[in-house]
């Protein structure tokens, strides 16, 4: 194995605005520049230490797999006072544990239980939607899913006021953002002071609607986090419960909204495809069942290509717990590793046009996505691949199809949106669309 002085003689240049301003500003020219000057592992300087930026799909499922057990969450160091114990910043026995309790959370009756919840809570969302040029979708997407966060992982136990949902989708907000944060103490007005008061929110917001939830006994995933088991018979104490809620609940509409939004998107460019995708949904029933929701080829492909196109997780964070080799190439103990999934998703060794949106390459025929296990890997993998992807699969086609009976859309030729990536990527100006409501939601009754 190559020596740690080896990584520290390649310590990486980087463009001059430094790596955590050139990853804020452009993430995908930057892992583009890295991967063509140094290959699969590349050194970049980051606030308190070079991190390794893990690139191309057979480097990122090495660290994914983890087969020598190298690698540990590396969370902590973006946003773990944040989502402290949530299920990704967990690792070896008590991960496997805590993973093992909340799956008995998301069993396929289960998620059925919780679709089933979904179209109508779905269909009143939406009633409140109203045609407009220049709608601001992604603002009013994020709205919509932490509500539906809230009902159905939240039951009964939902948040009331409209003032407090606020609150709360704004705490989320500063949570996530902290990640990008370059003083990472809090300083009054600063990401990471807003980021504690946000955390601190979501607790007492959680904490008092425990009691609720644990008395009422019911099938959302609050109450069922109050009374699952695994097999040896160990549950959750109180403050497992809120750890993971407020993890769950950050996962549930964060990844749901990017993926809903970049589709809104690409289909407002493309009307053909929109309207295959329409055609589909309006031959659905008024409350489809998972199972037809699966069955939707074009939905699927469309779905697949726009996660491609923008990973809702574009890079997972690892640290190096002893040295190691990805890809023959030295990463020494405690490094803080950077495994870039966007990258592989725009590879042309891989994919064909990359840069265009063409939901065919995920046809039976192309299946682009099995040149390599990890070419396509939206959600990460190995032990910490989401927990919830399933249902946020389920939530995602629930909302298209809704939106596509219910509106047509378009967006001004040309128009690029500009793209915030201090953490999750979304659009800085809100994604605006030409919505226009249509006639009538038309569904077949049989």
């Amino acid at each position: 194995m190559a020596s740690a002085s080896t990584w520290v003689r390649a310590k990486s240049k980087v463009p001059v605005i430094g790596g955590t301003l050139a990853y804020m500003h452009d993430p995908l020219t930057l892992m583009r520049q890295l991967y063509a000057r140094h290959g699969p592992v590349a050194p970049v300087p980051m606030p308190g230490a070079t991190t390794a930026f893990v690139l191309g799909p057979d480097a990122c499922g090495a660290v994914l797999q983890n087969g020598d057990k190298a690698f540990v969450n590396g969370w902590t160091l973006l946003v773990g006072p944040f989502f402290h114990r949530g299920l990704m910043l967990l690792d070896g026995a008590e991960h496997m544990q805590h993973r093992r309790i909340l799956l008995q959370a998301f069993t396929r009756e289960r998620i059925e239980g919780y679709t089933a919840a979904l179209h109508p809570a779905v269909a009143r969302e939406l009633e409140s939607w109203q045609g407009a040029s220049g709608f601001r979708a992604y603002p009013a997407l994020k709205t919509l899913t932490l509500n539906l966060a809230t009902q159905i992982f939240m039951g009964g136990h939902r948040i009331g006021d409209p003032a407090e949902l606020d609150r709360v989708n704004r705490a989320f907000i500063d949570c996530v953002q902290a990640a990008g944060a370059i003083v990472r103490r809090a300083v009054p007005g600063n990401r990471w002071y807003r980021a504690t008061r946000g955390r601190a929110l979501l607790e007492r917001f959680l904490t008092d609607q425990l009691p609720a939830a644990r008395d009422a006994g019911g099938n959302d995933v609050f109450s069922v986090l109050t009374r699952v088991e695994d097999e040896d018979g160990a549950r959750f104490s109180d403050m497992d419960v809120v750890n993971h809620m407020i993890f769950l609940l950050m996962a549930a509409h964060d990844t749901t909204t990017s993926t809903v939004s970049t589709a809104m998107y690409y289909l407002g460019r493309d009307p053909e495809w929109q309207e295959r995708v329409r055609a589909e949904a309006l031959a659905l029933g008024p409350d489809p069942t998972v199972r037809q929701l699966n069955e939707l080829p074009d939905l699927d492909m469309v779905i697949r290509e726009c996660q491609r196109l923008v990973a809702p997780v574009p890079v997972v964070a690892r640290q190096a717990v002893k040295d190691t080799e990805v890809a023959g190439r030295p990463i020494p103990a405690g490094t803080q590793t950077a495994v870039c999934l966007q990258l592989s998703h725009y590879l042309p060794e891989y994919w064909t046009r990359p840069e265009t949106f063409d939901p065919e390459r995920f046809s039976p025929a192309r299946r682009e996505d099995r040149s390599h296990r990890f070419a396509w890997a939206p959600f990460g993998g190995g032990v910490h691949k989401c927990l919830g992807m399933a249902f946020s699969d389920i939530e995602v086609r629930t909302l298209l199809t809704q939106l596509l009976t219910r509106f047509r859309w378009s967006v001004p030729a040309g128009y690029v949106p500009p793209m915030s990536n201090v953490s999750l990527p979304f659009p800085t100006d809100g994604l605006p669309v030409d919505l226009r409501a249509l006639p009538a939601v038309r569904t077949r009754t049989s």
